[in-house]
């Protein structure tokens, strides 16, 4: 069953006034708290950063800020596993893992092909309580740095795949919009996948009488939906890269040969990120319950969002810094 977002006006909120953590790095792409309540993201020259915020009583005190791990790729979502493990979607080396405690900096290659092709932007994971991780394939036609192309051309090559412990991956959905962030139900009866290139966060059943299923959990949402993450609520929070464009719009309705020129034509002139940070928080019905947002230079193109303990993080593909509020 399809939900449209909610049109409660009192869910359409500024976001409380940011902090920035600068990280001597850019695009922290997605951010996760670890069960300590300290940040982990990756960077695009291949490290993974440890951030511990400041107090809520001295919030102005900086940031404590420490490498944990290097991929030797380009990370991407990032995962905490029940015992402080991290998964690492590399959108040039696939699935990892490695232990940010253990100080050797070891990375594990949990996966590096899927339907016998090499594993390539690989973008966001989860994992089940018996160690089933689900990850998402944003495209098999372009790579990270044309991720522009893909969601211009809309020609859906994104995957949904499973890995089950000692197994080989397996795809479990197949002809996504730029398949870009996954995150499992309270119960873990279905996973959820933001399609970015179609405005939706698309479910499939796990158990129950709709095993297998697809539908959608919530259409037409008002951007761009990137990483995401559960909410303390038992929903999900999405962060909307970017506002809908109704040129765009107009462009998907065209035959593939003309998306296809104008993808071209998007790798050669790339548009500049949007000026304003969106997060949407979505009920396990689907229903969009609440939208911030910040508009403005101060953070632009935010691609992931995480709660813990009342306080939001927010990480971004151009920026070089992550920010964070207390809600």
């Amino acid at each position: 069953m399809s939900r449209a977002p909610g049109t409660n006006p009192a869910a359409h909120a500024p976001l409380p006034p940011l902090h920035l953590v600068a990280l001597d790095g850019t695009g922290p792409e997605d951010v996760v708290f670890d069960h300590s309540g300290r940040v982990l993201t990756g960077v695009a020259d291949g490290r993974i950063l440890r951030i511990e915020l400041p107090s809520r009583d001295r919030p102005d005190q900086p940031a404590l800020v420490r490498e944990v791990g290097r991929t030797g790729g380009r990370p991407l979502g990032l995962e905490v596993l029940p015992d402080g493990r991290l998964l690492v979607c590399d959108a040039q080396l696939g699935l990892l893992r490695l232990d940010p405690d253990s100080g050797d900096h070891g990375i594990e290659v949990l996966a590096d092909s899927v339907a016998g092709a090499p594993l390539r932007f690989c973008s966001n994971a989860v994992a089940a309580s018996d160690g089933t991780v689900y990850f998402t394939v944003s495209s098999r036609r372009y790579g990270l740095d044309d991720w522009l192309s893909d969601i211009v051309e809309r020609d859906p090559t994104g995957l949904l795949v499973r890995l089950a412990p000692g197994g080989e991956p397996e795809v479990l959905l197949d002809g996504l919009q730029f398949a870009n962030g996954a995150a499992l139900a309270p119960d873990e009866s279905y996973v959820v996948v933001a399609e970015t290139g179609a405005w939706r966060l698309t479910r499939l059943w796990l158990t129950g009488p709709d095993a297998g299923r697809r539908d959608t959990l919530t259409a037409d949402l008002p951007g761009f939906p990137d990483n995401l993450s559960r909410s303390p609520s038992g929903g999900f929070w999405a962060a909307l890269a970017g506002p809908r464009m109704p040129p765009l719009e107009w462009l998907h309705r065209a035959s593939l040969p003309v998306r296809r020129a104008a993808a071209a034509t998007a790798r050669r002139l790339p548009a500049p990120p949007p000026r304003a940070a969106r997060v949407a928080e979505v009920d396990v019905d689907g229903r969009v319950i609440r939208e911030l947002r910040v508009r403005g230079r101060q953070y632009r193109m935010a691609t992931s969002v995480a709660e813990y303990d009342g306080r939001l993080v927010i990480g971004s593909l151009v920026e070089g810094t992550i920010a964070w509020c207390d809600l």
